[in-house]
């Protein structure tokens, strides 16, 4: 196969990247500039896009030191073959010129989405962080916290899996997409990776002159009643702990936008809204800006990334606590995908409930996080993240 991406919007919209004519891999460090030269060297394409949580690397001159056997490297980005718009069955082709290979493939592609007669997912997951550590590990977070280190921190740990062999990619992308169903899924298949993402969050977009970001902090399980399932949404809606979290990643969010934004321009559009997906309720927020004229993309990217949501609170502070606390280097989990338009206009989720796959070593990765504040309870924590990743893992297996 050659590379693809596919970003799924799961409301009958998508948008299909196949092939390369031109890409740009940063693997070390100092090449954050390079990013601008080549979008304006592609501006009149679309432009698709892998943005490590490790960049925060270059742009805040940190380090990591963990366990890193995804080996993904800090940014890809390249120019599709074909890109292809995507309206429950109809196509519009937006790049490339349509081809008898690129009409195969889309008949191959339609098949997987269409065929629910998935192939057995038949692999075990080891965990990275024993349950012990991991809650020994939220204590002494607390304690940082207490002392006025950060007021919130996202810690993660990583499920995996050695020598798997994934001989239908597409399928296990599309069986992964009917568990979760999410607004920001998307498969991807570039260089040696290979990426099953059912997101729920958006990390940035820009739409004509405005900029939104929408963090997710604060997850419900769905309840197994209609009743039991309102009773659940309602229930998040008015925890206290996590409405405190989501409210300080706002904040964080519209400080992070006032660095490129017009005067005046920050809003909150949305604050705490509950929003329910296949697997979880979530709750989020909406803040939006004007960026100022002479603003570029790797000026958003250097004031915004890593999102706020995956880090915590003050950001370096609570980067600086995730690479201490944590046992794996991150990667593209927790960092983003998505698209540049011709227009100028681009869109990037934020990769979580997802799993990651390293081609030529044959590793696969599936992390979760939470995050960790004042009022977490260690246990409590430990099982929300179980309540994440039971369903996408137990479906999987499932026929």
């Amino acid at each position: 196969m050659k590379e693809v991406c596919y970003l799924n919007s799961n409301d009958g919209t998508g948008i299909l990247g196949y092939g390369v004519s031109e890409k740009l891999i940063a693997h070390g460090q100092h090449q954050l500039e390079a990013i601008e030269a080549f979008l304006k060297r592609n501006k009149e394409k679309h432009v698709f896009a892998c943005f490590s949580y490790d960049l925060k690397n270059e742009i805040e001159a940190l380090h990591s030191h963990n366990t890193d056997e995804m080996h993904f490297p800090n940014y890809i980005l390249w120019v599709p073959r074909y890109v292809v718009q995507l309206q429950k069955e109809n196509f519009t082709f937006l790049q490339g010129e349509k081809t008898t290979e690129i009409f195969e493939f889309l008949n191959e592609f339609l098949e997987h989405e269409t065929n629910v007669n998935f192939h057995h997912f038949d692999i075990d997951f080891n965990t990275r962080t024993p349950k012990e550590k991991y809650i020994q590990k939220v204590n002494e977070l607390k304690q940082s916290i207490q002392k006025g280190d950060v007021y919130e921190v996202n810690y993660c740990q990583e499920f995996y899996a050695e020598n798997v062999e994934i001989p239908f990619p597409l399928d296990t992308y599309f069986k992964l997409n009917n568990i979760t169903r999410a607004p920001f899924s998307g498969f991807v298949n570039i260089e040696d990776y290979l990426i099953f993402c059912g997101s729920p969050e958006r990390y940035i977009q820009l739409e004509g002159k405005t900029l939104i970001s929408q963090p997710i902090k604060g997850t419900a399980p769905r309840g197994e009643t209609e009743i039991h399932d309102e009773n659940l949404k309602i229930e998040l809606s008015k925890d206290v702990k996590e409405r405190a979290e989501n409210i300080m990643i706002v904040d964080l969010v519209r400080n992070d936008f006032s660095r490129i934004a017009q005067k005046g321009t920050v809003r909150v559009d949305e604050l705490c809204e509950i929003y329910s997906f296949e697997t979880v309720h979530q709750m989020i927020s909406t803040i939006s800006c004007e960026p100022r004229k002479e603003v570029n993309f790797t000026d958003i990217l250097k004031a915004t990334f890593p999102m706020g949501s995956m880090t915590g609170a003050p950001k370096i502070s609570a980067m600086n606590l995730i690479e201490e606390s944590e046992d794996f280097k991150r990667g593209i989990y927790s960092g983003s995908i998505g698209y540049f338009s011709p227009n100028g206009n681009f869109d990037f989720n934020v990769v979580i409930r997802s799993l990651v796959y390293n081609k030529k070593s044959k590793y696969l990765s599936c992390a979760v996080g939470g995050a960790i504040t004042t009022l977490s309870d260690a246990e409590k924590e430990y099982d929300e993240c179980l309540v994440k990743v039971k369903k996408i893992l137990d479906g999987m297996h499932a026929f």
